[in-house]
């Protein structure tokens, strides 16, 4: 784990198993600058357990920044659950992982992501306080999905805007990859503003019934970043945005949902050069956290966690014109601003300590 370069001084990496339920799982802790960790718990068949470590090292780290960015007093973790989203998730396996996550004590607080719903962390809830995003309680927030959609939404609209002059989308051809709950939410956002949409997903039944309800070109996930768009937007797993597509794919755009879709941190430069427009994945799919976030402070409302999410198209245009300003890829921006944060409050911690 050391080793590996997805290891970035995390403060803590802790693994769970439980032989009775089957479970296996990861805890990665990245940071706690700014207050406890938030972050998902991902289920996934993983090809190897190492596969699993990276992954839960790479959005852990992704957590403190997207957490920082979006201003909450919060730092990063992540976990996953090894195995098969229709067989892992059994109830003794979510009350044996909700007890290692009640052993942390408060330093990591978990909540849904991709394999998870509600009714997972419902269940979890009856073992350890230490989740969000739950349907029963005072400050329950439910499924974060539509906040995640919405905070995508408005990043993308802010990142037309910046390319063009006007944040109109009608006529305006987008490319939606995955069509999970954020994914299909976003497309219907889109849908109304009036955009020209291209879908791609792996469940084919699903890309029918989004084809019939949005008026929308069914593509090969394999071939749409690269066919001819406006706005890209991956919405599925991580890794699509490659050396490649930076160089050849036909697009101006890109703002998607999708956590670490960077393939290698060097994609970034390669579509600035490009003259591609990347919204930064953690800055736009931070909805969803400032949703379960205000859950987990304990004083949940609706008004102020959607106030909370306008600011991510705010938020954007500052990165892009910062971008524009400094001549810098508006990833190495955006995680220049998540760094300042973190680093001042790294700094106060010495200092009182």
């Amino acid at each position: 784990m050391f080793d590996t370069p997805d290891f970035d001084d995390h403060e803590e990496v802790v693994s769970v198993s439980c032989p009775r339920s089957g479970l296996r799982a990861v805890i990665a802790i990245h940071s706690t600058a700014l207050g406890p960790a938030l972050g998902g718990i991902r289920c996934w068949s993983y090809e190897t357990g190492a596969a699993a470590v990276r992954d839960a090292l790479r959005l852990s780290r992704g957590m403190t920044y997207k957490n920082a960015l979006a201003g909450l007093d919060l730092g990063g973790g992540k976990a996953v659950i090894l195995g098969d989203p229709k067989t892992a998730r059994s109830p003794d396996a979510l009350h044996a992982f909700a007890r290692a996550i009640d052993r942390l004590d408060g330093r990591y607080i978990g909540a849904e992501d991709v394999g998870m719903t509600v009714a997972d962390i419902d269940l979890m809830r009856d073992v350890t306080p230490h989740v969000a995003g739950t349907s029963w309680g005072a400050s329950a927030s439910g499924d974060p999905s539509p906040h995640t959609a919405e905070g995508v939404f408005l990043g993308l609209k802010a990142t037309v805007k910046a390319a063009t002059g006007s944040d109109d989308l009608t006529g305006a051809r987008i490319g939606v990859m995955g069509l999970g709950s954020v994914g299909w939410k976003l497309a219907e956002r889109l849908h109304e503003a009036g955009a020209s949409l291209l879908i791609a997903d792996v469940n084919v039944q699903r890309t029918v019934r989004a084809a019939a309800r949005l008026n929308a070109e069914v593509v090969d996930p394999v071939r749409l970043p690269f066919e001819p768009m406006d706005v890209f937007a991956p919405c599925a797993l991580g890794g699509v945005l490659t050396r490649d597509f930076a160089e050849s794919a036909p697009v101006k755009m890109i703002c998607g949902a999708a956590n670490n879709q960077l393939a290698t941190p060097d994609v970034d430069a390669a579509m600035w050069q490009a003259g591609k427009l990347y919204a930064p994945d953690y800055l736009v799919n931070a909805g969803g956290v400032m949703n379960v976030a205000a859950e987990a402070g304990g004083e949940y409302d609706a008004y102020s966690v959607g106030m909370k999410v306008r600011e991510i198209g705010e938020i954007t245009a500052r990165v892009i014109d910062t971008a524009r300003r400094d001549d810098r890829p508006t990833g190495a921006v955006a995680d220049a601003m998540a760094l300042e944060r973190i680093e001042a409050a790294e700094t106060g911690k010495r200092r009182t300590g």
